[in-house]
């Protein structure tokens, strides 16, 4: 009887490999032939899987998306029912920011992706998409007729915040600490 394959699995595996090759050596340094070499499975299975380096790294974006979605979904959980929005609004960022070894990695992965598609439009959509869809939910929970452009601002200060934790510039209590007080202003103009 053949052996079953889990096809994600080998797919997660790889994408994985590339986002460790991309972290230790950078986004220019990833090849089917080192990242195959990084999972420990031959190029050939790389390429049976990914049919070129576009399609790998919208995979490992979609990896470090799924994981980040777990992430904030799992710390939303731990706030109980109708938590308050400035509570959750900080429990969601404060777990899509890269404060720990792990998120760091998705973070790297992350932002190598930005980069990478600044040069290949085609591949921006499913991010414009994402954008819109996380403005629109901040803006639902942000007070004052100007909500859409202080989630705007927030989901930039999120971004910026993360770069400077990946850079080393901030540290994770820096962070948090600009967070709060921008989520105080915010909230503060409500009254």
């Amino acid at each position: 009887m053949p052996r079953k394959v889990d096809h994600q699995a080998r797919r997660t595996l790889i994408a994985d490999a590339l986002m460790r090759v991309a972290a230790e050596r950078g986004l220019e340094a990833v090849s089917f032939r080192h990242v195959a070499a990084e999972a420990g499975v031959s190029t050939g299975m790389v390429q049976h899987y990914f049919g070129n380096k576009d399609e790998v790294m919208a995979f490992a974006l979609d990896v470090v998306r799924e994981r980040g979605e777990a992430r904030v979904t799992a710390a939303v959980e731990r706030l109980g029912q109708d938590p308050p929005p400035r509570l959750l609004l900080r429990t969601i960022i404060a777990a899509l920011l890269p404060l720990n070894d792990q998120t760091r990695a998705d973070g790297r992965m992350a932002l190598a992706f930005l980069a990478y598609t600044a040069v290949r439009p085609q591949l921006a959509p499913a991010l414009r998409d994402d954008t819109a869809q996380m403005v629109g939910f901040i803006a639902g929970l942000l007070p004052g007729p100007d909500a859409g452009t202080a989630a705007a601002g927030l989901l930039a200060l999120m971004e910026g915040l993360g770069v400077y934790l990946l850079g080393g510039q901030y540290t994770a209590e820096q962070a948090l600490a600009v967070l709060d007080d921008q989520l105080d202003r915010l909230f503060a103009r409500s009254g």
